[in-house]
């Protein structure tokens, strides 16, 4: 394209504000989980505050930077100036794997937490080389996976996770909550101006901090608390990842690798999921290459301290619907890297109410969702629910099953299975609703198949990685597969169709697959 015929992509402009406060507050509320969670398992504030955070921020740093820059070259290519980049940072469900599956096995094992953070950095490091390496299928993959099960399985993540825990969270402060939720809505939805036309997202931040405190629902032993966490952590690499590997590749450790590789696949399949979303919204990304920007930006993490894999991120959407652009981005890699360096990062996060940034990521979920269903044609709505349900076990699981084992088996002794490798489970079983509504039984039989595979080495419904790891799941899929199959053999023009009609209900009708005009397809 000739320099005459370039765009003028804005660096910033106001809708970026709303969005930057959404992806600061998530990457903030992960940052603050990772300090509590580590300082809690035993690593000292050192290790947690001089090496992880400023290390995890460059990670976030870098992949901000780079997605602003995908953003524009993206506006130029194309000629428009409502390009939206893409968000990015710290993936919660990886974070609670790797903060669970990998340093507290680590440190319990070792019972040194500088050894087992630097084995969380070996394993890091893994994970983005093998999503690299991954990448060079992203764009094969998005091809071939049926829209509906991709969104359909990460909305799932959305109304559970972000939308419904989110509320939850809100509701914490019913006060607050409430009074903040309704700016949002009335801001981000209702596209209203705040007084002074301040962006809706700061406006609730400060207005909801400010009558928390004044209610009494927060209280101000918080203010110096967080403002005592203040000082100077500078960014600086480490060696600590090369000494991990010899222990992560040793002794009772090596079992961390069935941790790590099928999380790793989750990662990549989030990364393609999330650029998925925004394509549904106009704004096509390169799968593979934000995979390998993913990898990269997590291997150059663990360069500096941090033992967090990265991700595009669902917000993205959200961004998208604020008519955000690229600023935003830039924007949170420029606070990001102050705050982390300077310790601000825990104190905001001990100062600031999480029931007044978590209205914000309840518009974030519930954006999601609603792209999902408006990107698919109706007939594959049953597809995306279906995608959902598994996030439904899979919440349930994380959430109660450890304190209430015994009140959650009694719900049902297929809940926790269906929770392990949720995302694998929707996408199979959005991909095979979405087939058989095509009347296209070969790759219903295929994906079920497929299923069937990812139970027998445990990568679905099993909690951990093996041979024969869930018999009867296994089992269950290739009988699926079989059923399909005896569609996909039969004559065409044999198959019997239901015609859909909304007044007088489903009449089961002979047709000629060739001429099925006004029947489900």
């Amino acid at each position: 394209m000739s320099q005459e015929a370039k765009v003028n992509y804005p660096w910033f402009k106001k809708e970026d504000t709303d969005a930057f406060f959404a992806l600061f507050q998530n990457n903030l509320a992960n940052f603050v989980v990772i300090a509590t969670a580590m300082l809690g398992m035993g690593f000292s504030a050192e290790i947690v505050f001089g090496k992880v955070i400023p290390g995890a921020a460059v990670a976030v740093i870098f992949g901000n930077l780079y997605y602003a820059y995908s953003a524009n070259r993206l506006a130029q290519k194309e000629g428009r100036t409502d390009v939206t980049a893409l968000s990015y940072g710290i993936s919660t469900p990886v974070m609670f794997v790797f903060l669970f599956g990998v340093l507290l096995p680590a440190k319990t094992i070792t019972g040194d937490a500088e050894l087992a953070w630097k084995i969380g950095l070996a394993a890091c490091f893994l994970s983005g080389l093998i999503e690299v390496l991954v990448s060079a299928s992203g764009n094969w993959l998005r091809d071939n996976l049926p829209r509906a099960a991709i969104l359909g399985a990460l909305a799932g993540v959305a109304l559970t996770f972000i939308g419904g825990e989110m509320l939850f969270k809100t509701l914490d402060m019913p006060v607050v909550g409430l009074f903040v939720l309704a700016i949002i809505l009335v801001g981000l939805l209702g596209k209203v101006y705040m007084p002074f036309k301040i962006p809706a997202s700061l406006f609730a931040i400060v207005i909801g901090t400010g009558l928390a405190y004044i209610i009494g629902a927060a209280d101000t032993k918080q203010i110096t608390e967080g403002l005592a966490q203040v000082g100077f952590y500078p960014m600086l690499p480490t060696f600590g990842v090369f000494e991990g590997f010899g222990y992560l590749f040793s002794g009772a450790l090596i079992g961390l690798l069935a941790v790590i590789l099928p999380i790793t696949l989750y990662n990549a399949i989030e990364t393609m999921n999330n650029v998925e979303a925004m394509s549904a919204e106009g704004d096509s990304y390169d799968v593979r290459e934000c995979q390998a920007v993913d990898g990269a930006g997590t291997m150059l993490g663990a360069l500096f301290g941090g033992a967090f894999p990265t991700t595009v991120y669902i917000a993205s959407v959200g961004s998208k619907w604020m008519g955000a652009g690229r600023g935003y981005s830039i924007l949170n890699a420029v606070v990001f890297g102050i705050t982390a360096m300077a310790g601000l990062i825990a104190a905001m996060a001990a100062i600031i109410p999480l029931a007044v940034v978590a209205p914000i990521l309840v518009f974030v979920g519930m954006s999601m969702v609603a792209t999902t269903f408006q990107s698919n044609e109706t007939k594959y709505y049953p597809a995306v629910v279906i995608a959902m349900l598994p996030y439904f076990a899979n919440y349930i699981m994380s959430r109660f099953n450890t304190a209430a084992g015994e009140t959650v088996e009694a719900i049902s002794t297929g809940l926790v299975p269906l929770g392990q490798g949720a995302m694998f489970t929707g996408i199979i079983l959005g991909a095979i609703t979405v087939y058989i509504i095509d009347h296209n039984f070969k790759k219903a039989s295929i994906f079920a198949f497929i299923g069937a595979g990812l139970s027998f080495i445990g990568i679905m419904h099993a909690p951990k990685l093996g041979v024969f790891a869930a018999n009867e799941f296994m089992a269950g899929y290739i009988i699926m597969g079989l059923f399909f199959l005896y569609y996909a053999f039969q004559d065409p023009k044999k198959i019997s169709y239901r015609k859909v009609d909304t007044d007088l209900g489903q009449v089961e009708v002979e047709v000629d697959t060739n001429q099925k005009e006004g029947y489900t397809k």
